[in-house]
């Protein structure tokens, strides 16, 4: 049997193995909707009341400890560099919108920016390198809020963007309404499900519209993530109605200039969104369960019912999912 046939094959076994979600014991009650794997024992989480964790054993074991002073804080995102290094992002009107980091495991943590508009309010963070990173705020003036660093985080500039619709923002839900790719890709949806797309660095942007359902102010979309420049897939829905499964998905395969709804979708409301390189697979998760696609997004399976927030993937075997009251699993097959 020749190479060709074996790679088929060996991809026809994975995807009909089974999927779960296997918890581990965080050690904190906090609900969790930041999460960051830096390799398959490096994973740090971030949730309510000023919480962030750490694990350098994959999750055999987890540290939960709160950011000094920030105690009345919700960190809703965290990217981690390595065991050592992590940004925080909490969310918040005004002032409790920060950017925290860490260079010493949690040891000592720096502010390093405040929200100084009294109307904004930050919604995610992404870096595509070590240095250069943006982050996403709700409209401020008319104008979605997007801040670019050239030096890890020590100093952020503003971004034009275009005018936002009536009452438009983004979900401060995972973090993972945000995505990057590359050196200078960034995609961002809205709760007006719509999807700006920039692709230098955030100085110019396009907008376009989704299909996906957003006739509320709980609705819309909540993640978005790209396998490429061209193909990428945006969840969410209506986060009031957990099992509602319609108008919950759109799919691009021109980078973004069009989303349409494809022919399945997602078993709920998706707070998260995923691609697993290793597998070829996309995985969905929500407050109402988790959903794969190994075509591609075309058509989903439910595997697990469990609420989960975010997840954060470095391949299929280091991959976890956050939650509330403290949910921390690890993705595995069976």
């Amino acid at each position: 049997m020749n190479k060709a046939f074996w790679l088929v094959l060996t991809s026809v076994l994975w995807s009909i193995k089974a999927q779960n979600w296997t918890p581990q014991t965080s050690n904190t009650a906090s609900s969790l909707r930041g999460v960051s794997a830096v390799s398959a024992k490096v994973v740090w989480a971030s949730g309510t009341k000023g919480t962030y964790l750490l694990t350098t054993d994959g999750g055999t074991t987890w540290t939960a400890a709160t950011v000094p002073g920030a105690a009345d804080l919700d960190f809703r995102a965290v990217h981690a560099f390595d065991d050592k290094t992590a940004i925080l992002l909490s969310i918040g009107t005004g002032e409790k919108s920060r950017i925290y980091r860490t260079k010493d495991a949690g040891a000592k943590w720096d502010v390093l920016y405040t929200n100084p508009d009294p109307k904004g309010f930050f919604d995610a963070i992404a870096f595509w390198d070590a240095t250069h990173g943006i982050l996403l705020g709700d409209p401020v003036d008319g104008h979605f809020v997007v801040m670019t660093t050239y030096d890890g985080g020590e100093n952020w500039t503003r971004q034009k963007t275009p005018q936002a619709q009536p009452n438009e923002g983004a979900f401060a839900a995972s973090n993972s309404c945000l995505f990057v790719l590359g050196l200078h890709e960034v995609w961002f949806g809205t709760g007006g499900a719509r999807v700006f797309h920039s692709s230098d660095g955030g100085k110019k942007w396009s907008v376009a519209q989704t299909p996906i359902h957003h006739a509320s102010a709980s609705a819309g979309i909540f993640s978005i993530a790209f396998l490429n420049p061209l193909f990428g897939i945006a969840v969410g829905g209506d986060y009031s109605k957990p099992e509602g499964a319609t108008h919950n998905i759109a799919i691009t395969e021109d980078g973004g200039k069009k989303w349409t709804a494809p022919e399945g979708a997602p078993s709920g409301f998706r707070s998260a969104v995923n691609y697993l390189p290793d597998r070829k697979m996309w995985i969905a998760t929500g407050t109402s369960g988790s959903d794969v696609s190994t075509d591609k997004g075309k058509t989903w399976k439910q595997f697990d019912k469990g609420d989960y927030n975010a997840m954060s993937f470095i391949l299929s075997y280091a991959g976890w999912g956050v939650g509330p009251k403290g949910a921390i699993a690890r993705f595995g097959v069976e």
